[in-house]
């Protein structure tokens, strides 16, 4: 698929999500397949543009192209000048966030709160769009609520107004992520446009994954919770969707090999004191399937440092494999 002059490698899209698709969490989904990954939606608010928090989300530095940024927000003149300025330090993609349940965000209007005012959306679309040389892509929901499913127009405004590619996660804002995502509006929407539609909402192995693409006739499709603690599920669905067989489960060697690196790489981002925090819910999601999960999470969230975490994370995964499995060190593993 293409995003304008960028020709992703594949179909697979990490989903944009506030505190998780930071720059080493999209770098490592890269590593491990991915064709393009969204970063954290970014506030149009230029008060807040200089803060440590937005400077952080719109770090890009040695990340692989293309570099696709979300804005967030209400005001159009506002959109459009966030769309500018990030396309200035670097966004090769500008994202329209329209998809978002989050109450905070909701309650400033902005996120699938616009999904109710659809001549607003229309005023954003356009004002973006005008506003820089990037390809803009856009996400939304299937509606505002399910007696308000309006993602058929959207898409048809979206595409009206220049909009490259459409994301449709498929619930609405008021199911947030409760009960099973549906299809049937994406697969509608793809028979309405002839922009690109991307399938978002409960991909979770490469079997679903298919057919997701196989019923909605989606040209991609976006993955976000399914990735937290499994980053490789982008390469187990890419070989499934070129050969018809799954990949086997990494090991644990690998799985801790994987999840080594990626604390390094949180502890250099944000320093040891903020990494260290950030980097307890990815090692609950990385150890939730295995044995001692609960106590060791437990435990691990009680430590300070980063060494004690990357010694506690050893220690746990040593156990896992047993005597004699002879795995690597944390060094041999990070080198």
């Amino acid at each position: 698929m293409n995003i304008g002059q960028h020709a992703l490698k594949n179909k697979l899209i990490v989903a944009p999500m506030a505190g998780v698709t930071d720059r080493p969490f999209r770098q490592l989904c890269k590593r491990l397949g991915a064709g393009m990954a969204v970063s954290e939606m970014i506030t149009s608010n230029n008060a807040l543009r200089h803060s440590e928090k937005t400077l952080r989300r719109a770090d890009h530095e040695g990340e692989v192209d293309p570099i696709a940024v979300q804005i967030a927000g209400a005001d159009p003149p506002m959109m459009a000048e966030a769309a500018r300025y990030n396309a200035d330090h670097g966004a090769q993609i500008i994202d329209i966030n329209m998809g978002c349940p989050a109450k905070k965000v909701c309650n400033a209007a902005a996120g699938s709160a616009l999904l109710r005012d659809e001549p607003l959306v229309g005023r954003i679309l356009d004002a973006v769009v005008a506003a820089v040389d990037v390809p803009v892509t856009l996400k939304i929901r299937t509606g505002w609520s399910r007696e308000c499913r309006n993602a058929v127009r959207v898409a048809r405004m979206a595409q009206s107004a220049g909009i490259e590619v459409l994301a449709i996660h498929g619930r609405t804002r008021e199911d947030a992520y409760n009960g099973n995502a549906e299809y049937e509006t994406i697969a509608e929407v793809k028979s309405r446009v002839n922009i690109p539609v991307v399938a978002n909402g409960d991909i979770d192995s490469p079997r679903k994954a298919k057919q997701v693409l196989d019923y909605t006739h989606a040209d991609a499709i976006m993955i976000g919770r399914a990735a937290q603690g499994r980053p490789w599920i982008f390469r187990e669905i890419e070989h499934f969707l070129q050969t018809g067989r799954e990949l086997p489960e990494p090991g644990v060697a690998e799985m801790r090999a994987v999840l080594v690196r990626h604390l390094r790489d949180l502890y250099a981002f944000y320093g040891e004191y903020a990494g260290v925090r950030v980097a307890r819910k990815h090692i609950g999601w990385y150890t939730r399937s295995l044995v001692g999960a609960g106590i060791f999470r437990e435990n691990m969230n009680k430590l300070e440092s980063a060494q004690a975490q990357l010694d506690a994370v050893d220690a746990f995964f040593s156990a896992r494999a047993g005597e004699g499995e002879g795995l690597a060190t944390i060094g041999e593993l990070a080198a």
